[in-house]
């Protein structure tokens, strides 16, 4: 049985991947692990995450939390998931990072690192969410250049990085489908005189506020009619789901960096 250890275990998504943990019954939770001389360090699971029979504490050291740990999955940050990873490749353990808002920076490290030990690494791990990401790409090459590409997303208003991890990709995606570069065709937000709207520019809007978990849309407008997409996650559960299936494929592969693509048998 695949044992997990989950980072930021005293975090709304870390509480949210220990209960997927216990109900999926296929990963044996070992551990919590948050960052150095956190309040929750040294109390039980149970406690922390309100789960009556969930076993095991949290602790503020990585080697602590992963002595007897198969994967970890980290949502925390890009600094304390980069530092997790580099841990995890010295050590030989397998990770799971759904973490968003990583740079060109933190990605050249986490490469670097998948060389050394098995990484998943997801801007969102609901499996409703990669079929969306296989589908836009294939959608906007059917409908080809006469089709305007747009894209929304919405999330609460604690969300520190923008657009999110997940409108990016989606972003990518698309970009990919027509050929386009990323930094050249998005443009983020319109305001003023903007002229009229180039054929080769995909539109990105980003709403925040409230407790808005996750909803994206992209559009695909032609003359006469319109296709929209979208995406709404109505909780954190759907994102902790997939994560807890990504450590259960991930133990025992070798070393390389996969997605949920890889998870999901999409590629």
């Amino acid at each position: 049985m695949t044992r997990i250890t989950v980072a930021g275990a005293a975090g709304r998504m870390g509480n949210a991947i220990i209960r997927a943990i216990m109900h999926d019954g296929g990963g044996a939770l070992v551990a919590g692990l948050e960052a150095p001389g956190h309040r929750s360090a040294g109390k039980s699971l149970a406690e922390v995450c309100g789960v009556a029979d969930a076993p095991g504490l949290v602790f503020d050291d990585i080697a602590q939390a992963m002595a007897q740990s198969d994967v970890l999955i980290d949502f925390t940050s890009p600094t304390a998931s980069i530092a997790n990873l580099g841990w995890c490749a010295e050590a030989g353990k397998a990770c799971v990072i759904g973490t968003t808002g990583l740079d060109l920076s933190h990605d050249q490290i986490l490469r670097a690192l998948a060389a050394k030990t098995p990484v998943v690494f997801a801007p969102n791990m609901s499996v409703g969410m990669n079929l969306m990401f296989k589908l836009v790409g294939q959608i906007a090459q059917v409908l080809g250049p006469n089709y305007a590409l747009e894209v929304m997303e919405a999330h609460h208003d604690q969300k520190k990085d923008a657009p999110s991890g997940t409108a990016v990709r989606l972003l990518k995606e698309l970009c990919a489908a027509r050929g386009w570069d990323y930094d050249a065709v998005c443009q983020h937000g319109r305001c003023g005189m903007v002229g009229a709207r180039p054929q080769d520019q995909i539109g990105v809007a980003v709403i925040r506020g409230g407790d808005i978990v996750g909803d994206h849309t992209v559009f695909f407008i032609g003359q006469g009619e319109r296709i929209e997409l979208t995406h709404r996650a109505h909780s954190r559960d759907t994102f902790a789901g997939g994560a807890v299936r990504a450590a259960l494929w991930l133990h025992g592969k070798p070393a390389g960096l996969y997605d949920m693509q890889d998870v999901l048998g999409l590629k």
